[in-house]
């Protein structure tokens, strides 16, 4: 663990400390820290220590001397949380610095920009220092919990895939003509009872385990339900509607809360879209105007609007409509269905939009600060919001440049 301290924007001679984790972190491990930096950028102190509880509180006191202090840590989402959460639980004022700008940060500074302890502690720092509407980090509330609860319930989903997938391959060899692919629990135990009488010791193995693994498969349907109806509960307690958006389960409504927290991060729908990943991304040349398919963002929401779309599709909604739309259009079957889940995307900002506004209507809770931009950390990647925020574009067409209106 290394760490910096960097001067207060506001006024010289006030100064804050800048942590920074390393990814080869151990706990047995040491550090280096204090190093405040002045407003000129000057080194005025450093020091290392030891990442256990003897060192962290000795870091703490070195910090402390500093009367008016902020901490920069690298990843307070990922590699750093636990070190900002210990910090914020102490009292102590802490920003969360995205791994991509302190990158940026060591590359275009002075030197070989080669990535060091000391390199990176100051890095973190500049970036802590320089960069404006980070990220304050909180101490851990009702959202930690809910994103907490929807990975087991993932975790359980992907448990009853297997389980199922091992059930199906047991039985293609148990009875004749096989069984179809998906099998509820009640299904596979009737194909299993009527199955013909096993013979020999391989066919009563098979038949044995078939067995276990239907009752694993029960046990598993009961933890299904019990999370989903945990999850529902916390939702309706965090005073989202997202439930009532056509395709969202309470799985989904719970990892779009878990995962985005306070919607005013976001500076507009275009920038949730960016983030996400359904935004294409500008790949224009010369006078050829063109747009690509983003790979970027946070791939879980983006499975959520993924998930949200298909069901849309299959019934009478106005999803379908808009993707239908968008096929007369031109789109290809893909472009349609990208161009809705960018829709989508906008519903979902708006309702949760809505959701904080009205949370903040009835004095339930501050929702956040309006305004206030959030940047990623380490193991959430937000894309920089640029024309990448573009709604869903049309065809590539190529135009004349004296004929291209600028926008403001």
């Amino acid at each position: 663990m290394q760490w910096r301290g960097c001067p207060d924007r506001r006024a010289r001679g006030l100064h804050g400390l800048v942590a920074q984790q390393r990814r080869s972190w151990r706990p047995s491990s040491t550090f280096t820290a204090p190093v405040s930096l002045g407003i000129d950028r000057l080194v005025l102190a450093q020091g290392r220590y030891r990442t256990d509880t003897g060192g962290y509180q000795a870091m703490l006191a070195a910090g402390r001397q500093f009367p008016d202090r902020v901490w920069a840590v690298e990843g307070c989402n990922g590699i750093g949380r636990h070190i900002a959460q210990r910090l914020v639980a102490d009292g102590e004022g802490v920003l969360d610095v995205p791994a991509k700008l302190s990158a940026r940060v060591r590359v275009f500074d002075t030197g070989q920009g080669r990535k060091t302890d000391p390199v990176d502690a100051h890095s973190v720092a500049v970036a802590g220092l320089r960069r404006p509407n980070l990220r304050p980090v909180v101490a851990d509330d009702a959202t930690v919990a809910i994103r907490l609860l929807v990975d087991r319930r993932d975790e359980l989903g992907r448990t009853r895939t297997e389980t199922v997938s091992r059930i199906h391959h047991l039985l293609l060899e148990l009875i004749p003509g096989g069984a179809k692919k998906f099998l509820t629990r009640g299904q596979a135990s009737y194909l299993l009872r009527t199955a013909p009488a096993p013979v020999g010791v391989a066919a009563q193995t098979r038949h044995q385990l078939a067995r276990e693994l239907i009752d694993d498969l029960t046990v598993i349907d009961a933890e299904i339900q019990a999370a989903d109806k945990h999850l529902r509960q916390l939702v309706t307690a965090a005073g989202s509607s997202l439930t009532e958006l056509h395709g969202i389960g309470p799985s989904g409504s719970a990892r779009l809360i878990g995962d985005i927290g306070s919607i005013d991060r976001f500076r507009s729908a275009a920038h949730f879209a960016s983030w996400n990943g359904t935004a294409p991304i500008e790949a224009s040349s010369g006078d050829q105007q063109r747009h690509r398919l983003s790979r970027a963002g946070n791939r879980r929401i983006n499975r959520v609007l993924h998930i949200m779309a298909v069901v849309q599709l299959r019934r009478d909604t106005p999803g379908r409509a808009y993707y239908r739309r968008r096929l007369a259009e031109g789109k290809t079957t893909m472009e349609a269905l990208r161009a809705l889940k960018r829709h989508l995307s906008d519903v979902v900002y708006k309702r949760m939009v809505q959701d904080a506004k009205r949370a903040r209507t009835d004095a339930t809770g501050p929702g956040g600060h309006s305004g206030a931009t959030l940047q990623s950390s380490a193991d959430d990647p937000i894309p920089t919001a640029a024309s990448s925020d573009k709604s869903q574009p049309g065809p590539a067409t190529v135009t004349r440049r004296t004929n291209l209106v600028t926008t403001p």
